[in-house]
């Protein structure tokens, strides 16, 4: 059967900001998120019982044990509800830095179950296919329709979709991998800790729809992870002043737990320019231009 192919676009946390934790140990969270122009790529080929997975790419090798990854947790977890469910094999091209705060794993799994959903005649809201995504990982859900939305909870709280205008982005990462429990650690929040809401940290449901109104209001926001990943990865914060130092930029800050950060530009060109720019100055890191929001970033089907 030829095979069916799905894009895992990269997440990015343009706000996130912790509100708690909660007893049992997870933390509250309330993010924007928006998704990428560039991400992995997931291929299925219906043909027998059981998941295999392959996997190339750039960060192939980073992305650990094959038995480990995510796409074959969630195809199981899927299995398990869906009698009669195709068996297959995935291949995925890894393109995405992991660890990165990016969502990478998390994308590649949600496009995994997509693409069993379309080879089992699945709809896109079965409860089933909802709850193999919140049970493989608490970002899957938001990656299983990859749309501009606000996310609150520990991931699985999802906000209606957004129209947000597209935003000229560079994204770059320092060649840094940051274990995202580590990160959460050095916040230092106890157990039963409750953060209010403040001004400065809220951004109301109802967005800007014009980009120069929505980047005032995403700097009047911050990524509460941002600190504590600067003390376990300090090249993190190299990266940010690279960003904040290119012309053009107009906001620089860290996605999710790192170590990915990003820049909004007012054009695609800029973006580019700055890319090469951060590029030949650091020829170790992953720096890639590309554009968030809008209707392009919706490119997983």
């Amino acid at each position: 059967m030829p095979a069916l192919v799905a894009r895992a676009p990269a997440k990015v946390n343009l706000t996130l900001v912790v509100r708690g934790r909660r007893e049992d140990g997870y933390h509250d969270l309330e993010s924007l998120v928006v998704f990428a122009a560039t991400g992995d790529e997931v291929r299925f080929v219906p043909d027998g019982e059981g998941y295999r997975l392959r996997v190339r790419g750039r960060s192939a090798t980073a992305a650990g044990p094959t038995a480990d990854n995510l796409i074959l947790k969630a195809a199981r977890l899927l299995a398990a509800r869906v009698s009669g469910l195709p068996g297959g094999t995935f291949a995925l091209v890894k393109r995405l830095p992991v660890a990165a705060g990016l969502g990478g794993g998390s994308s590649d799994a949600a496009a995994a179950l997509r693409l069993l959903a379309r080879s089992g005649g699945l709809a896109a809201d079965d409860p089933r296919l909802v709850e193999a995504a919140r049970l493989t990982g608490s970002d899957v859900p938001v990656c299983l329709c990859p749309q501009s939305r606000f996310m609150r909870g520990t991931g699985h709280d999802l906000g209606a979709p957004l129209a947000l205008p597209r935003l000229p982005a560079l994204l770059v990462n320092p060649s840094v991998a940051v274990p995202t429990p580590e990160v959460f650690r050095r916040l230092g929040l106890k157990v039963g800790a409750h953060i209010g809401a403040d001004p400065a940290a809220v951004i109301e449901a109802t967005v800007p729809s014009r980009r120069d109104d929505l980047v005032v209001l995403l700097a009047s926001s911050r990524n509460d992870l941002e600190p504590p990943a600067l003390g376990l990865a300090p090249v993190i914060g190299a990266a940010l002043g690279e960003l904040r130092s290119t012309p053009g930029c107009r906001l620089a800050r860290m996605s999710g737990s790192g170590a990915t950060v990003f820049g909004l530009f007012d054009t695609c060109r800029a973006a580019a320019a700055a890319g090469k720019r951060i590029a030949g100055r650091h020829p170790d890191w992953w720096v890639k231009p590309t554009m968030l929001a809008g209707d392009r970033a919706q490119i997983a089907r």
